[in-house]
């Protein structure tokens, strides 16, 4: 299981490293892109910064190319996600929806025109240079109901119970304390609030070589958790209606996810049965009911 599992670089030494690989794809989107030699969409430009082999499995060819019209170049240079969290989120206008490692801003501002207009999109990243160059892109892409936090998802910036969805795109594995993140996505969701994210999730054989080697952690795939241990860590952080789907395979012992889980609505007691099962939950009890299928029940669980 990935939490017996040690890699021998300290927590801080890991985030550095993670810090300064996502700044040097800052840097290197913001020059392809007309602030530095490359500019604009002339021949020689890269149209990433993923390397040749990556492309298929990350980045801005995951979104619709209908999505990719949308948005500034830079955005798109600097996507380096495992899915497209905001396209399978449910979002409605005025929801309030938070984009956990939000780098060059794409899935915030994909975010923005769907709750627009009296919705809000947060962005939250740990690096300076994502955090310009998102600017940038918002300054670009002329959206005003998005705003930019800086630090980090284990303590994220906002009040409890202020958000309707948490988005992240292939940013979770990246943390050193994974529960600390699902923790407090919870404390900043709304009751009846959805997660809803792309992220590497891990095969149970990934060998202890690949856990170990530094590039694999920071290219989103040493730290990454196994299907039991997010499915463990969802619950533990009170999370309800649990689904994990593979999408695509990214390493020969890991594939990209996208992963659903809803915070209990107000008044549900602990241990009360998933949305999902409320039709079934309460048979073997011999219960007249369960009160969370009772349209006017604030709270669950069997009753008779």
């Amino acid at each position: 299981m990935v939490d017996q599992l040690t890699i021998r670089t300290p927590g801080p030494e890991l985030r550095e490293a993670v810090r300064e690989r996502y700044a040097a794809a800052a840097r290197a989107a913001a020059a392809a892109s007309g602030h530095g030699a490359c500019c604009g969409d002339q021949d020689g430009c890269p149209a990433t910064t993923l390397d040749g082999g990556e492309t298929d499995i990350y980045g801005a060819e995951l979104y619709t190319e209908g999505e990719r019209d949308q948005l500034p170049r830079p955005a798109l240079l600097a996507s380096m996600g495992c899915g497209n969290p905001a396209a399978v989120a449910e979002l409605h206008e005025g929801q309030t929806v938070l984009d956990l490692g939000s780098g060059g801003g794409i899935d915030v501002l994909l975010s923005a025109r769907r709750v627009a207009p009296s919705g809000t999109a947060y962005g939250l990243d740990m690096t300076d240079e994502m955090l310009d160059l998102a600017r940038r892109n918002q300054r670009e892409a002329g959206f005003e109901n998005v705003k930019w936090l800086k630090g980090h998802m284990e303590n994220i910036p906002l009040p409890e119970a202020t958000v309707d969805v948490v988005i992240s795109n292939c940013v979770i594995n990246l943390s050193v304390d994974k529960p600390r993140v699902l923790h407090e996505i919870v404390r900043v969701l709304k009751p009846d609030g959805r997660l809803t994210v792309s992220d590497v999730v891990a095969d149970d054989d990934m060998d202890a070589a690949t856990r170990a080697d530094m590039d694999a952690y920071t290219g989103c795939i040493a730290g990454a958790l196994t299907r039991s241990d997010y499915d463990r860590h969802l619950r533990a952080a009170g999370l309800e209606s649990i689904e994990i789907r593979e999408t695509h395979r990214v390493h020969q012992h890991a594939g990209s996810a996208i992963i659903r889980a809803t915070k209990p609505a107000l008044g549900a007691a602990p241990g009360c049965c998933e949305r999902s099962q409320h039709a079934t939950c309460c048979e073997p009890t011999a219960k007249a009911y369960c009160r969370g299928s009772d349209p006017g029940s604030t709270s669950c669980g069997c009753t008779s």
